[in-house]
């Protein structure tokens, strides 16, 4: 049995702006790095799901993490 591959953050984020950028289809971009197409579909719906946390505040982000340190500690 193989081993699992690990992908760094930015591996991922460089594939899933490759797909979506759409100068490669889905096919094109899953052969080039060997994916399978469910897998990057994750990828995909992950990043779309959070792309607005990019633009979110420095002060929004320091309150929600001080509210789950809060909660990790209750």
């Amino acid at each position: 049995m193989g081993t699992r591959r690990r992908f760094s953050p930015e591996f991922k984020a460089k594939v899933v702006l490759e797909l979506i950028g759409g100068v490669k289809t889905p096919a094109e971009v899953s052969r080039g790095y060997q994916l399978k197409p469910q897998l990057l579909s994750r990828w995909k719906t992950v990043l779309v799901e959070q792309a607005a946390l990019v633009f979110q505040s420095d002060e929004q982000r320091s309150q929600e993490q001080a509210r789950i340190a809060e909660l990790e500690w209750s």
